[in-house]
């Protein structure tokens, strides 16, 4: 190799290396030690509106909604919520499982939508019936086949709230299952949310995900719902908070009794159809945003490559041995930290390769920010 081939290529894998620890030192450090202490018997100071929609979930909703209607969240034994569900053009029997709890529960209603609405796919237009049709400002958003992690979810995200908060990113993690295709889907949610976690901790919100998400009913009238992105089927969680979101109205609550639990996908083909879907949202993002999360990829794309190439250049072998096991203690104490806060510590030992994996990540999935345009249906 000539020197100044060599000293390219120390360049460009130095350089990745500086980016990558400065994001792990300046953004997910924020959520490795995140310390905020959350009261599980917070008394309610203001009413809540659950909104979920469903469409043919008959399995999912006999397992997670009395999770959501049996919350800690009352007023003198009253509860001060609102579970709305909006059953979306189902063709299964979900509709006779709504209306048959409904006696059970005096703080429960459903709505049946029977039409969709032209030239808006995905679940925008339900969302929006279920919005509009909620009583209280406050409004907590999760999916049918989503579980709180505990009675005191609600409880726990209305905390978030506090100090004129308008917007309360959650998180949503996977059920662990055997299996490798399990550890790579929990990772890579979990590496999602240490991203919009660490940035929004930085005063930088760029999204949030549906499966645990609030914000304030006159927040999503004063952007005018969804209008800007309706005619693309995702994007009713991460754009609306993309162009929602400012440096002062986001909070942010991580604590396990707040997750909201998913079934992950059990093929890699439906994984695969899931993230091209959620990818393709990702360039209507602001290009602030866009240009934040791009240089993170990009760093993480050119690191290893330029990494091993550099290894074959002898006259900066040790500088580059030094850079790599720093850049490695950095991100592996940043790393077991945000594990154990996101409760998805069993991952660490998997995290290295994982982390070479995201080469292959972006790889894949780069041009659905091109080529997918978003109008796929919901479900």
């Amino acid at each position: 190799m000539s020197d100044n081939l060599g000293i390219i290529i120390f360049s460009c894998f130095a350089a990745a290396a500086g980016i990558q620890v400065l994001y792990y030192l300046i953004f997910f450090s924020r959520v490795a030690f995140y310390n905020r202490r959350f009261d599980e018997d917070f008394p309610p100071k203001e009413d809540m509106s659950v909104v979920i929609c469903a469409k043919n979930e008959e399995r999912s909703l006999p397992r997670n909604l009395p999770a959501v209607l049996q919350q800690r969240y009352h007023v003198h034994q009253e509860p001060a919520y609102e579970v709305i569900v909006v059953n979306d053009n189902s063709e299964d029997d979900s509709k006779y499982y709504l209306a048959s709890i409904e006696n059970g529960y005096p703080h429960y209603r459903h709505i049946e939508i029977k039409q969709s609405a032209q030239f808006i796919p995905g679940k925008k237009y339900p969302l929006s019936i279920g919005i509009k049709g909620a009583k209280y400002d406050h409004l907590v958003l999760t999916d049918a086949d989503c579980k709180p992690g505990s009675i005191h979810w609600l409880s726990l995200m209305a905390q978030g709230f506090c100090d004129g908060k308008e917007i309360v990113l959650g998180y949503g993690p996977y059920y662990k299952k055997p299996g490798f295709l399990n550890k790579v889907i929990r990772y890579e949610t979990y590496f999602s949310a240490l991203q919009y976690f660490g940035y929004a901790l930085a005063g930088i919100p760029y999204m949030g995900v549906g499966r645990n998400l609030a914000y304030k009913k006159e927040l999503f009238f004063r952007h005018k719902g969804f209008t800007a992105h309706q005619h693309l089927a995702s994007g009713d969680d991460d754009l609306f908070v993309n162009r929602a979101a400012n440096s002062k109205n986001v909070g942010v609550v991580i604590n396990k009794h707040a997750f909201s639990y998913s079934e992950p996908k059990t093929k890699w083909k439906h994984w695969f159809g899931q993230k091209t879907r959620h990818m393709s949202t990702g360039k209507h993002y602001r290009f602030g945003h866009k240009l934040l999360l791009g240089l993170f990829s990009l760093s993480h794309f050119v690191f290893y490559p330029a990494m091993v190439l550099a290894l074959f250049y002898p006259p900066l072998l040790y500088v580059t041995l030094g850079i790599i096991g720093g850049k490695a203690l950095i991100q592996s104490v940043v790393s077991w930290f945000a594990l154990k806060r996101l409760d998805e510590k069993d991952l660490f030992w998997y995290c290295w390769l994982m982390d070479i994996m995201m080469f292959f990540y972006y790889v894949i999935f780069t041009p659905a920010l091109f080529f997918n345009k978003g109008r796929s249906k919901w479900k």
